[in-house]
């Protein structure tokens, strides 16, 4: 099988038996583990961060959007918290983004992690 099918193949099996708050919280602390990376490694790693970025506001938006959804059967407090949040994000990365530096990553790490601990039940 081709690498990247097999990848995918893997992927797929994955997330089909996941528990879907296991995933949020995997692919949350996989976000939060780039951005950390791309700040422990800024003089050397700064090229990856419109990456880690943009895949943490890839996620985000998948979050926020299904969060939020009329049909999502979460209390609506606990979804204008997940849209609040998701729009804090959206502003920081665009801020990073402007202005890079390695401090203005931490709080996107530690909002994933935290979400991330929360889902997995260990906050």
């Amino acid at each position: 099988m081709h690498h990247g099918a097999a990848a995918y193949a893997s992927t797929a099996k994955v997330t089909a038996t996941t528990n879907p708050r296991d995933l949020e919280a995997s692919l949350l602390l996989k976000a939060a583990a780039r951005l950390q990376s791309v700040k422990d490694n800024w003089e050397t790693g700064r090229g990856e961060l419109g990456h880690a970025l943009a895949y943490n506001r890839k996620l985000w938006t998948i979050l926020s959007t299904s969060a939020t959804k009329p049909e999502n059967p979460l209390p609506l407090p606990i979804k204008n918290n997940i849209a609040n949040l998701g729009l804090f994000i959206f502003q920081r990365t665009i801020d990073i983004e402007i202005e890079p530096a390695p401090e203005k990553l931490g709080i996107l790490v530690s909002i994933n992690s935290n979400i991330a601990a929360g889902l997995a039940g260990r906050g």
